[in-house]
Order: structure tokens, then C-alpha cells, then sequence
């Protein structure tokens, strides 16, 4: 408690309450008056009161109803019970059974009086220093666990800004360097307020590693609109020499001795933080090495338009096992689209065993159906415990003429004049030892478009195979002019905001 206590003293004995208001006074509270219960219970609430020192004996009602009522609405506002008639033991055992905190009997002495108000102030301080310490950890352990939950970098700001704001009760920043350098901001105005992100530059480099608190202008982190006449507490975590702090602002008013709330949550965001740079670092070093490993490039042919995705699962660091391949042999477009089973590094090592596998055997000339049947026996050989999937097919551009065999994979779909349909090609996937059918051949008509795909494209947790393979009939049954502005809609159509797995796209086009 920052200033005097205030004590509301409550008797309608002028005299008497003379005596006592004169005795909190002297002592150092601040005093108020009132002369019945009623007037007593309007003012609780209202007046920023610490104490009553309430008469048992009032003209309107009983002190122990007020005492119950006062209870009832404001648990931690201690009740000190006085009395001149009702003095013997059963009406001291109901006072202090109805909420009362302590029960005086007339005569009083002044130093009794002002010890026992002493002693149950300090008793309620520490009651609400404890259950504010409670309160506070229980919010410091949701928004721990939150950030490092969080899926991105500024979702994970965001989260730890508006944990700070419901701690503290206040408006909240938290500022950190991003993975590529600069600094992101997440505020957030107060609890119940929605945070966000802004752009922030920092110029601090005298932060020593571990955590550190400084009381500091405002005006500095005119982040977000603080209260007036008020300071900064900025708690700034550094976990490692290498790595620029993290910090965490809040208004000074709302800190207890040693900041040990804010040190903490300082210190368990800068944790969530070093965890999202090293995710998002090992990301980008799996995407990296996964495109390394796909073509380099898109041929140009005359007579077909081409385009390509691929975009890597946001969910995840490894590396996948979806692949594509498009080249030209001996005047035929070679095109081939699988799924190796599985995210690791060990699957993307097959997937590009797969790849060039297919490449050698197709430059041997061999047809789809035996390409895939010798990549199965190299399989069954070298890798037994693989599965894959794979759709491979030979085009002649100047005819259309298409040879096609698959592996389990999704049907590859075909569309011309607002029509789509799937290319139905059963067969078993590659690693397991099963007959195959023989290769589909058809002719794609001038203007025509094939769709190729993985899983990643369609399956969603909350629908259907069969319900993700109408949609995109639904959508891929009119192309756009641009084949790269058409791949782009169906990633924005059909995959999910948070794409669980990797997703490849090949689409072919006969002019």
C-alpha cells in the first residue's frame, strides 16, 4: 500500500465515533464517517476504503448484517467488529462467524484499537500481494505455454504482448529481432484488447546476457499509449552473446518489488523467440536443400505452355518426399509427379534416388509402364521398406499422342471447355510386389490442360479424398490464360491457410 490506509468508521454515536476517527487520525489513517449501516454499505465501493471499523448496534441495521453484506460483495475489505452492548461470548462468536476480522468490547483503548487495525491491514496486504503473485504466475504460465505454441514469429509477439497486457493490466509491448534482422514489435493496448505487430528499430547494444530491468521514459517506446504521469519497466532478456535481447514493456505502476513476474516472462518469451529463429533457420535450410534437389528449370517447347508449384508444409522443418520432373528426350516430353512416404531428410534422399532413376531409365527408352517396373525393382532391392507413389507419362508435343502409367498416384485430371475429368489409372504404388496394368494411351486435344498433383493439394482433416477431388474438378474446370496465375488460384482455393503437407503442382497445356 503505496500511501495511508483509509478507514471508514461506522456508529451512530456521535460521541464514540468522535473517539474513534480521533484515534485513526493521530495513528496516521485516513478516516471516514458514517452514521448508519445503509449509509456504510453505499459508500463501500465507492470511496476507496481499506478498512471499516463497524458498530454492532445500528439504528437502521444490524452491524453483523452489514458486515455479511460488505463480505459478500468485497471478500478482502477487513471488518473490525465494536461494540459497547453486545459483549459477551456468543455475540463475539457471531460477529467473527459473519465475516467480522476482529471484535472489540467497550471499554476500548486506543492502542488496542489502532494495533488491531494494524494487524489485520497487514494481514489482507499480504493475502492480496499473494493472491496478485498467484494471479499473475497462473497468467505468466498460459502465456508461456502459448508462445511457444505459436506458429510464426509475429503470431508468437502477439501473443506474448497480450499475455503481458492480461498479467499486468495494463497496455504491454514486447520487441524482438527477427531471423532476418530487424525488429518486430507486438503490442497491445490492455487485457482484452487485440495485439498486433508493427515495425520497431532498437539501438541498444550495452543489454548483458540474462535479464535486466530499467525504469525508463515513455517516450522512448512510443509504442503504444501509456498512462500518463506514469514511467516504463523494460525487463530485457539476452540468452546469448550472439543474439540481440528481447524486451518486454510495461507500465511502472503495475510492478511489485523485484519485477520476478515480468523477469520471468522476459525471459520464457526471449526462450519461445530463440526456439522460432531456430525454426524458422532450419526451415529455410530444408526448403532450400528440397528445391535443390527438383529441376532447375521449366523447358520451353513448341505447342505446350507449362507451369509449376511446389510449396513445403508451414507446419513442419523436414524436408519431403514430393517430387516432379520435366524434361525433353528424343523429341518426348518426359513428365512424372510422386510422393515418397514420409518428412525427413532420409525421405527426400529417396525422392531424388527416384528421380534420376527414372530420368536413366527413360533415357535407355524405355516406356512409362516398364520405367516405373524397373524403379519398383530397384526399390524392392535397394530400399525395401520404402513406399512411394508416382504418375509418370510421355508426350509428343506435335500430336498430343500421351503415354501414361501409374503408381498409386492421384488420378491426374483433364480440362477443356469448362469440362473436368480425372485420368482413372489403378495401379499399385511403388515397394510392393504386385502386377501392373498397361499403359493408358490417349491423344490430348489441342487447347486441352492437364492438372498433375500430390496429396497435399486435396486432402484436408476435415474432408473427404472424394470431396477434395470434386472441388478441384469444380475449380480446375476453367484455366486461366496464365498457367502460373491458374496454379496460383488453386493453392489459394483448396490448400488450407496452414498447409499440413507439401504440395506439388505440374500443369501441362496444349495450345
Amino acid at each position: 500500500m503505496d500511501g495511508p490506509a483509509t478507514v471508514l468508521v461506522v456508529d451512530d454515536s456521535r460521541t464514540k465515533r468522535y473517539l474513534l476517527v480521533n484515534w485513526l487520525t493521530r495513528a496516521g489513517f485516513t478516516v471516514l464517517e458514517a452514521e448508519t449501516g445503509g449509509e456504510a454499505l453505499s459508500r463501500v465501493g465507492v470511496d476507496p476504503i481499506d478498512l471499516v471499523v463497524l458498530d454492532v448496534r445500528l439504528p437502521d441495521l444490524s452491524g453483523f448484517e452489514v458486515c455479511e453484506r460488505i463480505k459478500s460483495g468485497y471478500p478482502a475489505l477487513p471488518v473490525i467488529h465494536v461494540s459497547a452492548h453486545a459483549v459477551d461470548v456468543a455475540d463475539r462468536t457471531q460477529g467473527l462467524t459473519r465475516g467480522a476480522d476482529a471484535y472489540l468490547a467497550e471499554p476500548i483503548e486506543p492502542e488496542e484499537l489502532v494495533a488491531t487495525a494494524h494487524a489485520v491491514l497487514r494481514y489482507y496486504q499480504a493475502r492480496q500481494r499473494a493472491e496478485l503473485l498467484a494471479e499473475r504466475l497462473t497468467g505468466l504460465a498460459d502465456t508461456t505455454v502459448a508462445v511457444h505454441a505459436a506458429p510464426n514469429f509475429a503470431r508468437l509477439l502477439e501473443l506474448a504482448a497480450s499475455g503481458a497486457a492480461e498479467i499486468f493490466k495494463s497496455p504491454a509491448a514486447v520487441v524482438a529481432e527477427t531471423f532476418d534482422g530487424d525488429y518486430l514489435a507486438g503490442i497491445c493496448a490492455g487485457p482484452g484488447a487485440e495485439a498486433r505487430t508493427v515495425t520497431w528499430g532498437v539501438e541498444d547494444g550495452a543489454v548483458p546476457t540474462g535479464a535486466t530491468v530499467r525504469v525508463q521514459d515513455p517516450a522512448g517506446w512510443a509504442l503504444v499509449e501509456w498512462p500518463a504521469g506514469d514511467t516504463v519497466t523494460v525487463a530485457a532478456a539476452r540468452l546469448r552473446e550472439d543474439r540481440a535481447p528481447l524486451y518486454v514493456v510495461v507500465p511502472t505502476a503495475t510492478q511489485t518489488a523485484r519485477t520476478p513476474v515480468l523477469v520471468q516472462l522476459a525471459q520464457a518469451v526471449a526462450s519461445a523467440v530463440e526456439a522460432q529463429r531456430s525454426f524458422d533457420e532450419e526451415h529455410r535450410i530444408a526448403v532450400t536443400l528440397q528445391r535443390s534437389l527438383l529441376p532447375r528449370r521449366i523447358p520451353q517447347i513448341a505447342g505446350l505452355d507449362l507451369a509449376v508449384r511446389y510449396e513445403p508444409a508451414s507446419a513442419r522443418t523436414e524436408v519431403g518426399g514430393d517430387f516432379y520432373e520435366l524434361v525433353m528426350l528424343d523429341g518426348h516430353l518426359l513428365l512424372a509427379i510422386g510422393d515418397v512416404a514420409g518428412h525427413s531428410l532420409h525421405a527426400a534422399t529417396v525422392m531424388a534416388e527416384l528421380r534420376h532413376a527414372l530420368r536413366a531409365y527413360a533415357v535407355e527408352g524405355h516406356q512409362p509402364g516398364e520405367i516405373l517396373h524397373r524403379v519398383n525393382e530397384l526399390m524392392r532391392t535397394l530400399l525395401p521398406n520404402e513406399l512411394a507413389t508416382i504418375c509418370l507419362l510421355l508426350l509428343e508435343p506435335t500430336t498430343g499422342r500421351v503415354r501414361l502409367a501409374s503408381a498409386g498416384h492421384l488420378p491426374p485430371l483433364i480440362s477443356q471447355d469448362g469440362k473436368a475429368e480425372y485420368v482413372q489409372h489403378a495401379a499399385p504404388l511403388l515397394g510392393v510386389r504386385a502386377p501392373r496394368p498397361a499403359d493408358l494411351e490417349f491423344v490430348l486435344p489441342a487447347g486441352a490442360t492437364m492438372v498433375f498433383y500430390t496429396d497435399g493439394l486435396i486432402e484436408r482433416r476435415d474432408v473427404t479424398i472424394d470431396e477434395g477431388l470434386s472441388a478441384l474438378a469444380a475449380c480446375a474446370s476453367w484455366v486461366d490464360d496464365d498457367l502460373d496465375r491458374f496454379c496460383e488460384r488453386l493453392l489459394v482455393e483448396l490448400a488450407p491457410d496452414e498447409i499440413q503437407d507439401d504440395v506439388a503442382v505440374v500443369v501441362l497445356r496444349r495450345r
